[in-house]
């Protein structure tokens, strides 16, 4: 028999095919070890990555770094809601702290309906000056008006018995409180030949920033607690501005009352406690014939100014000064 020779090109392939089927056959059959079959692959896969493991589409899946606790989260927004007010915020402010100041509340003015008129709000207080305000003697010439503010106080019984070893009077300018709470002494003003002066119930300053009907209290309600102290209904003449803070508004509401308002010509600041000395020097320098002298019977310490006037009243009467009341 003649075998039929196959070309060794040809003769080579077959040989591949056949070793290559033999092997596929092989895995088949007995499942090589550590080499994944198809099943293998489908019970091995992960689960369908999920976003945070995924990268962009069509990209190639990405672990994401898992962030640092307290970094890189968001806590999800919980729905609107009025906030619960906190502790801070529904303390009640001390009654002794004072207020801080902030910026002016702007309200909408609602529109007024056709043909109505709107109502007119409070007007503020008038800061236009005084302009009767009274600084001289009623009698001229050679004279001065002695006058004493804040009182009565410790130092208005010591004030009293100086102005008598000189046969001087003086006009006393009292705060209300003072005056209830010590009228024995402002029935011996009167009683010695003396003469009253309101200055306000409790010394409220500066006195044109207040309400108008607190201006009217101040200075009506003083009036009354110092009449009802001295007793007998005596005759107030004059009224005297905290500070000597006249307005036109408040000059009005004394003269309502049935007062002129009481200024001065000379303040030797004694109030401040300059030095006994420095008071002194000052009344000297300032004061002129029919002037007005300005120191303080109560208030605080007024030692320095009960020394003053031991040294002020004989210099007084050495210059030839009588002593006057203030004009009315």
């Amino acid at each position: 028999m003649v075998k039929s020779r196959i070309p060794a090109p040809r003769r080579s392939l077959l040989l591949g095919a056949s070793a290559l089927l033999g092997t596929s056959a092989l895995l088949v059959a007995c499942g090589a070890q550590g080499s994944p079959s198809a099943a293998g692959d489908a019970a091995h896969r992960p689960a369908v990555p999920s976003a945070s493991t995924t990268g962009a589409a069509g990209g190639t899946p990405s672990v994401a770094a898992r962030p640092t606790p307290g970094e890189g989260t968001e806590t999800p927004t919980a729905p609107d809601r009025t906030p619960e007010p906190s502790a801070s915020s529904t303390a009640p402010a001390s009654p002794h702290a004072s207020p801080t100041p902030s910026a002016p509340r702007t309200t909408a003015v609602p529109s007024q309906p056709s043909g109505s008129t709107a109502a007119t709000p409070p007007q503020p207080s008038s800061h236009a000056p005084a302009t009767g305000v009274l600084r001289h003697t009623a009698s001229g010439g050679r004279t001065v008006a002695l006058t004493f503010d804040d009182g009565p106080g410790p130092a208005t019984g010591q004030v009293l018995d100086l102005l008598a070893q000189y046969g001087a009077k003086a006009t006393f300018c009292e705060i209300g409180d003072n005056a209830k709470t010590r009228p024995a002494a402002v029935q011996r003003i009167l009683a010695e030949g003396h003469r009253l002066c309101d200055h306000t119930v409790d010394h409220p300053q500066p006195m044109h920033t207040r309400p108008h009907e607190q201006q009217v209290a101040e200075i009506a309600d003083a009036k009354s607690m110092i009449e009802n102290a001295a007793g007998n209904s005596p005759t107030i003449t004059w009224w005297r501005a905290p500070g000597g803070d006249f307005t036109a508004e408040n000059e009005r509401i004394g003269a309502d009352l049935g007062m002129k308002s009481l200024g001065w010509t000379v303040d030797p600041r004694d109030w401040s406690r300059p030095g006994v000395q420095a008071i002194v020097s000052n009344v000297q320098q300032n004061l002129r014939p029919g002037g007005v002298v300005l120191m303080h019977d109560g208030g605080g310490d007024r030692s320095q100014t009960v020394a003053a006037l031991k040294q002020l009243l004989p210099w007084l009467v050495a210059q030839g000064y009588a002593f006057d009341f203030p004009q009315s």
